[in-house]
């Protein structure tokens, strides 16, 4: 009767090992714990709108729409949702991606007009379409079929005044390289293409190169909220939204809606999030390189350097970051060329906490 007993206490003791596991996600000895929200930047609001969702039982991709919602709606420092980031024409158009991290879906829109939802547009494309990113004005006409507000106009008056001093300063800075141009803002010609007999405003030098890229980024200038979550169950699931670089050229899409780049997820592994100067850090796929890096054993902290470190041996003055968190819940950023904040809401924090990562 005694050994019984103790044998059926064991198996209670696992019983409940194998609930608390299913309930908190993590078994002793893991570091992290779930449900999980991080995210680039002290956005606050939009983690705790991401963490009232999974903590009520939302699922990882349906708490990161939430949460990026909440920066669109805020106009998180003007980088994210409608009215900011005017491009060259002035006007505001808006990228955004969601990943699913258990099924790999995604879904993405990118140089959307007209819509002021991103994040919500890139969800109805990976719940309605067989396809990954619809852009420009289908994307917009896709997303009011599927019952989004618009169209609407997506600029601001503070948009606008941005836009109209940039003009007033000759449109400098501005992203164009190895051209011409007729007058101060365009439009612009090849070197090679460029006639000497071609007329200038007076004053215009007809031979003037416009600069090569101007080192123009920036928080207020040129950012992205990009937001994981792990939910009860340990699914994660990613998600992005920018209105893109200020006064780029009009069509200019970033690495906001490309998979591997700003984001990315496995709920076997981890995620990624990323912001910065989307032109080069898209070049490398750092979420994805991060992804694979935890894949095969390296600590979030030493993937996230490592991806940075990739970038910046061939592009050493680049603005970039990221933050890296595995399926545990630990988690790590690194960045380059400037100071990186992200924030975390976990089971054990009473709000929102900024972790400071240093260049």
């Amino acid at each position: 009767m005694e050994l019984l007993a103790s044998n059926n206490r064991f198996r209670a003791s696992a019983l409940l090992l194998v609930l608390l596991f299913q309930v908190t996600g993590r078994v002793a000895g893991e570091s992290g714990s779930y449900p999980l929200v991080v995210s680039t930047w002290p956005f606050f609001e939009a983690v705790e709108r991401a963490w009232s969702a999974v903590n009520n039982g939302s699922s990882a991709v349906d708490a990161v729409v939430e949460g990026c919602s909440a920066c669109e709606e805020l106009r998180c420092d003007g980088t994210v949702g409608p009215g900011g980031s005017p491009d060259e024409n002035g006007e505001t158009t808006i990228d955004a991606m969601v990943m699913d991290g258990v099924t790999m879906e995604v879904g993405a829109v990118a140089a959307m007009r007209y819509i002021k939802d991103g994040i919500k547009a890139a969800r109805l494309v990976m719940r309605h379409t067989q396809h990954t990113l619809l852009v420009g004005e289908k994307a917009s006409a896709f997303s009011i079929s599927m019952g989004l507000p618009g169209p609407e106009d997506l600029s601001s008056s503070e948009s606008i005044e941005k836009w109209n001093k940039w003009k007033e300063n000759n449109c400098q800075p501005n992203f164009w390289k190895n051209v011409v141009p007729v007058n101060s803002c365009g439009p612009y010609h090849s070197n090679d293409l460029m006639l000497v007999a071609e007329t200038t405003c007076s004053g215009d030098d007809p031979m003037r190169t416009v600069g090569l890229r101007s080192n123009h980024f920036g928080l207020h200038s040129h950012d992205t909220i990009s937001m994981a979550v792990i939910d009860k169950f340990g699914h994660i699931a990613v998600g992005t939204s920018t209105n893109g670089a200020t006064f780029k050229i009009p069509g200019r899409v970033g690495d906001g809606p490309i998979a591997g780049s700003s984001a990315y997820a496995d709920s076997d592994i981890g995620a990624c999030g990323a912001t910065g100067d989307g032109d080069i850090m898209m070049r490398f796929l750092p979420c994805y390189q991060v992804v694979e890096s935890m894949r095969l054993g390296m600590e979030p902290k030493d993937a996230a350097k490592d991806a940075i470190s990739r970038i910046a041996r061939k592009f050493p003055d680049f603005i970039g970051a990221i933050f890296a968190v595995n399926k545990n819940g630990t988690h790590a950023g690194a960045c380059h060329g400037w100071t990186f904040q992200y924030s975390v809401r976990s089971p054990e924090m009473h709000h929102a906490e900024v972790f400071t990562v240093l260049p």
